[in-house]
């Protein structure tokens, strides 16, 4: 049987985490030089500004203040991942470094919403946990697929010319 008492909590993270990403992926796209790179990150950011309006709508604490106010506020600077791009920053970071930081960043999110969701007792809240893990399950092939193309691999639009070459 699910713990019904934890959905406010899980939502409660569920939101520091999204802005938490929404500011990383904010200011990895001001960092970052490669046009694409940035493009990806600045798709992300938004991305993240719908998965935090979702969690939002259904929280009931009032220690976000209104959504605007919360996603206007400062970045987490103590969040390890954000510190982990200032740190990359700090040495002279390139789009390789902050879209593996990207990477470890989706795949514990993944991880985490995967552990709460299986708790969550109420229709409505489970299903919104399990289109943002399907939908940043997409955002880590995205910056799967331009970390690919950073690092001149084989990405997915090339594959099918090396399969018939």
């Amino acid at each position: 049987m699910g713990k019904e008492y934890s959905v406010q909590e899980a939502l409660k993270l569920a939101i520091q985490a999204e802005k938490d990403s929404m500011d990383f992926y904010r200011k990895a796209a001001e960092v970052t030089r490669n046009d694409r790179a940035r493009k990806v990150f600045d798709l992300l950011a938004n991305e993240e500004v719908g998965h935090l309006k979702s969690f939002f709508d259904h929280y009931r604490g009032g220690e976000f203040g209104d959504l605007q106010t919360y996603m206007a506020s400062p970045p987490d600077t103590t969040n390890a991942t954000y510190r982990a791009l200032m740190k990359a920053i700090d040495d002279e970071t390139h789009e390789q470094k902050a879209l593996e930081i990207s990477l470890k960043e989706e795949k514990s999110c993944i991880e985490h919403y995967t552990v709460l969701v299986k708790d969550i007792v109420d229709p409505l809240v489970r299903g919104i946990f399990e289109r943002v893990i399907k939908e940043t399950q997409g955002h880590y092939d995205m910056i799967e697929d331009e970390y690919m193309h950073v690092m001149k691999m084989v990405d997915k639009s090339d594959q099918d010319i090396y399969v018939r070459e």
